[in-house]
């Protein structure tokens, strides 16, 4: 069985896969326009950032697992891998401490302006009078859109510093921003009205994309802060490059609108350049304490997949199927049993949604339980009873 790497991975880590008994290719460096190529006989494809289209599932007949190395999965085109029977899993919160610190980081230096101070340093110069005039940032409200494991992460920081920290996310309820240490704001745009500053922890999906949106920025108090260490997308472009420009906010930001997917590359940005910006290239989850947890995590994946065909934290398997009915088969645990039981169902046109078979000890007899898409008619039901090495047989219809 091959696994691709297509991105950095600690050594010790392609270490731990080669002893899962696994052919490791590690290419680092390959382009994104040659993944498909380099996919086409692999059984398992880790990635971090590159991207992984339609183009490269299609491409690989044999790849059956998908990994991001990282929490978001907007870099794979999960619906095609979906259709092709692909699983596609991620490695979430084991970089939520290296982001949370990053987006203090840029909450601060926002703040006290500390990357001008270094810059006028460097030009020699000294102005002491210009950099006194900081808020400071205890007793400040920050509030924090997206309340998953970064967020919390940003929260408990913030609560350290001395601000107030208000929340939202479409999950949040009340007794859950109690147990967090929280105030729940009701919306989004109310978020941004209470806000000394306002940090963005939400992942991009087709609901989140452009959800901080004109109306929220401007909702923002003059002057305000805004940091963003999600995705660029869930943010309008335009309008975010309108105020940032006159001033109205401050921007600390660590993704950008059509940034490289290399990692040194030439890169102009209009919204990078404004002095009212302070920019990082993409590199919240990039420390060394995170990138070993993640690839720690994406071996305890992959060897779930290996030792028992598992996948933890997978993101496209349905949640619910469209089976109306479960067909329970005691049985001897004989050869071909299931595969007569499974040949009347086909022949009786009912499609077979999920099956899983259950054997008991001393492997003797099992139990398997079959989601079909309609419920089972007696005639069926009588001639799997008639079936040899059969013990039981039931029919539920699920609700």
């Amino acid at each position: 069985m091959r696994i691709l790497v297509a991105d950095a991975f600690p050594k010790d880590r392609l270490a731990d896969l080669a002893a899962l008994g696994l052919e490791v290719d590690h290419r680092p460096d390959l382009p994104v326009k040659e993944v498909a190529a380099a996919a086409r006989d692999a059984t398992v494809l880790v990635v971090r950032g590159k991207q992984v289209g339609a183009d490269v599932l299609e491409s690989a007949p044999a790849l059956s697992l998908v990994v991001r190395a990282g929490a978001g999965t907007n870099t794979i085109d999960v619906a095609a891998a979906s259709r092709r029977g692909i699983y596609v899993a991620n490695c979430p919160g084991q970089n939520s401490i290296a982001v949370a610190e990053l987006a203090i980081g840029l909450l601060i230096a926002l703040d006290r302006r500390i990357p001008d101070n270094v810059a006028q340093l460097r030009a020699g110069k000294w102005d002491k009078k210009r950099f006194s005039e900081a808020a400071g940032l205890f007793g400040r409200t920050l509030g924090i859109a997206g309340i998953g494991a970064i967020g919390r992460e940003v929260a408990v920081r913030a609560r350290a510093l001395g601000m107030r920290v208000l929340a939202w996310s479409r999950s949040l309820d009340d007794r859950r921003a109690q147990a967090l240490g929280v105030e729940r704001s009701p919306d989004l745009p109310a978020l941004a009205r209470q806000a000394d500053a306002l940090s963005l922890h939400l992942p991009l999906t087709p609901e989140t994309r452009g959800i901080v949106s004109r109306s929220v920025l401007e909702a923002m108090r003059p002057g305000a802060l805004l940091v963003n260490t999600a995705r660029a997308e869930v943010v309008d472009a335009d309008a975010l490059l309108e105020l940032a420009a006159s001033g109205r906010i401050r921007v600390g930001t660590d993704v950008f609108p059509g940034e490289p997917e290399k990692g040194t590359a030439d890169f102009d940005s209009p919204l990078g350049k404004l002095p009212g910006v302070y920019g990082t290239h993409h590199i919240g989850a990039s420390t060394a304490q995170a990138q070993d947890a993640i690839a720690a995590e994406t071996v305890r994946i992959v060897a779930s997949f290996v030792r028992s065909g598992r996948v933890p934290n997978c993101v496209n398997v349905a949640r619910k199927t469209p089976a109306r009915a479960r067909l329970v088969v005691r049985h001897l645990d004989r050869v071909g049993v299931l595969a007569s039981v499974l040949g009347a169902v086909r022949e009786a046109g009912i499609n077979v949604e999920e099956v899983q078979n259950t054997v008991f000890e001393e492997a003797q007899a099992a139990s398997c339980s079959i989601d079909l898409d309609e419920p089972p008619g007696a005639d069926l039901l009588a001639r799997i009873r008639d079936l040899g090495d059969v013990l039981f047989v039931d029919a539920v219809e699920l609700r």
